[in-house]
């Protein structure tokens, strides 16, 4: 990598030439969320559903995956600033192995809950066997993704974002195309459901997997995984479990809220559980372009924070807060006055219909507060304090936000329920910029006056 590219190219065009790679591949990614589950409710209602009862643990397998990768990210990212290659491919070989571990353990443990889990929120035996017919397939294959992320993380932290995204869109074109020819059936092939559905994102796995890992090899001199850092040593694990943790943690209060959420609504009806199911594929089209640009962020802070460049920490922190409270807007404007154009992409019945509408302008107002916190949150990971993260999050997803919906909901009104989104994203809002100002004084404004 080029020792100007990091630290003295322009902060604007460096962000612009590293976030943007990142936001479309993660834009294209949520379209192929959107995509599948269109036509998932092809099949029926009941196989939405189903996809619906199932993301919660697919979710909190995806979020440990991308935390470690994460954690890679920030520690490769801050070596390489300081200028010790040797730790940051260290770091590299260390994190990779702990993904792989990772994505063992968590197959083996998510197929065998699964049956016990949708259990929990229905009898219908159509529902559940649809379920794990698609959670057994997807978790069979899940060190591929594993795998994918953690390699994806190591070009992010070097600046080669452009070779992650073609990768990632590879495999999420195969995952689209191959969607209604396994769903439906075409020619020699035959309809195969819910199960083709399955099928064609272990595909899409796979391709991308594989070409990261071509690519990892052929076109990234700066960062190699080697056998010679092998067996882990305590120290490097725990400096990437320092990141990647509360990252892990943060990204899986995700499903513990979706799944407490689920939990609340089966007091209502069915219906409202894959209404929330549907509002989580959508809002994933604003949110993950947002995530793409705090990754690019992260490892902009963490590699001047270790070459000591306070003023470009800053400057990143307040683009990246601009264009994260611009892409939300649009995300709020979009579901206040296109709610039944977005819900009826989805085969809607009226009471569906009905009750999404209310979800999506609600839930939204949200989501410019949400962007201000995400994109400041990336310093509390860049500079070694991923625990506030995690405080934000418990405050967003599970302390003020399940309490209240549950609330909420003793007024026997669903509608109603939505409300705790904003609600809890206020008290959220609030700690963020109460931790942001403490990390502000221990670490960044030092870097000032040493400067």
């Amino acid at each position: 990598m080029n020792e100007t590219f990091m630290k003295e190219k322009p902060v604007l065009p460096l962000l612009l030439s590293m976030a943007l790679p990142n936001v479309l591949s993660m834009l294209v990614n949520s379209l192929y969320n959107i995509v599948d589950s269109l036509f998932v409710a092809r099949i029926s209602e009941d196989a939405m559903t189903a996809l619906s009862l199932v993301f919660p643990i697919q979710n909190f397998s995806n979020a440990i995956a991308i935390g470690f990768g994460i954690g890679i990210n920030a520690m490769i990212a801050l070596y390489l600033g300081a200028g010790d290659r040797e730790k940051a491919e260290i770091a590299a070989t260390h994190g990779f192995v702990l993904s792989l571990v990772h994505g063992v353990v968590m197959m083996a443990v998510s197929i065998a809950i699964m049956p016990s889990f949708l259990r929990r929120f229905t009898q219908d035996e159509a529902l559940i066997a649809a379920g794990i017919t698609y959670s057994t397939i997807v978790f069979l294959f899940l060190v591929v993704n594993m795998v994918s992320l953690a390699f994806e993380k190591i070009f992010q932290a070097v600046g080669r974002m452009k070779v992650s995204m073609v990768a990632l869109i590879t495999g999420c074109v195969c995952n689209i195309l191959l969607d209604p020819v396994l769903i439906f059936g075409l020619g020699p092939v035959p309809a195969m459901g819910i199960a083709g559905a399955a099928i064609a994102t272990v595909i899409g796995q796979w391709v991308s997997g594989i070409m990261v890992i071509i690519f990892n090899l052929k076109f990234n001199p700066e960062v190699q995984l080697h056998k010679k850092y092998l067996p882990l040593e305590g120290k490097t694990v725990a400096a990437i479990l320092t990141v990647g943790i509360p990252s892990i943690v943060m990204n899986g209060i995700g499903s513990v809220m979706n799944f407490g959420i689920n939990q609340i609504l089966q007091g209502f009806a069915e219906t409202a559980t894959g209404v929330f199911g549907v509002y989580f594929k959508l809002q994933s089209f604003f949110f993950m372009p947002l995530f793409g640009l705090n990754n690019a962020t992260i490892s902009i802070i963490a590699y001047n924070y270790g070459a000591r460049k306070p003023r470009r920490i800053t400057k990143t922190l307040k683009i990246s807060c601009t264009a994260a409270l611009c892409l939300m807007t649009v995300g709020l404007l979009v579901f206040q006055f296109f709610p039944d154009v977005l819900l009826g992409l989805f085969n809607p019945s009226q009471a569906f219909l009905e009750i999404g509408r209310v979800a999506l302008r609600t839930i939204s107002w949200s989501f410019p507060i949400a962007a201000i916190c995400i994109a400041l949150g990336a310093s509390f990971q860049a500079l070694g304090n991923g625990i506030y993260s995690t405080i934000v999050s418990l405050c967003r997803q599970l302390v003020v936000l399940l309490p209240v919906a549950y609330l909420l909901s003793l007024t026997g009104e669903v509608q109603r329920v939505w409300l705790a989104f904003p609600i809890a994203e206020v008290v959220s809002g609030t700690v963020t910029f109460i931790c942001f100002t403490r990390i502000y004084r221990q670490k960044i404004k030092p870097l000032f006056e040493q400067a």
